[in-house]
């Protein structure tokens, strides 16, 4: 009867753990990316120059995107708080490190629109965000 309780603590732990709750809202990159999509003669944004945390897979999720699909493309269980599934102003750049999500950024659809490309997910080396005019 004793393990009982260490077991549900390594329970406990496991589920908190396992959450997103440490992902972070990074209004700087935010901020990083407005103002150079302010400048309408810029039609790429390198990623790696302005994220300044850790990261070795970005992706980018378009308006509408449900919370399932976000969580089959990351490979990961993923709490969505911008609630990007019933918004059409933002896309949603969600960053990876080491197989965890640890960053998001909300990326407002004002000033056009985005895409990798033909990338799946963005990394340092491929970092090119293309921003489409409108």
């Amino acid at each position: 009867m004793r393990s009982l309780p260490f077991s549900l603590f390594l329970v406990v732990v496991m589920v908190v753990g396992c959450n997103n709750n440490d992902v972070k809202h990074n209004k700087d990159f935010e901020k990083s990316v407005y103002s150079m999509v302010k400048d309408r003669n810029n039609r790429e944004i390198e990623v790696n120059s302005i994220a300044d945390f850790k990261w070795d897979k970005a992706y980018l999720f378009e308006p509408y995107s449900p919370e399932e699909h976000i969580e089959k493309q990351l490979g990961v269980e993923y709490e969505d708080r911008s609630n990007i599934s019933s918004r059409d102003d933002i896309y949603l750049l969600v960053f990876l490190n080491e197989g965890k999500a640890v960053q998001y950024a909300e990326i407002n659809r004002q000033k056009g629109d985005f895409t990798l490309g033909d990338k799946e997910y963005l990394s340092p080396s491929e970092d090119v965000l293309k921003v489409e005019r409108h």
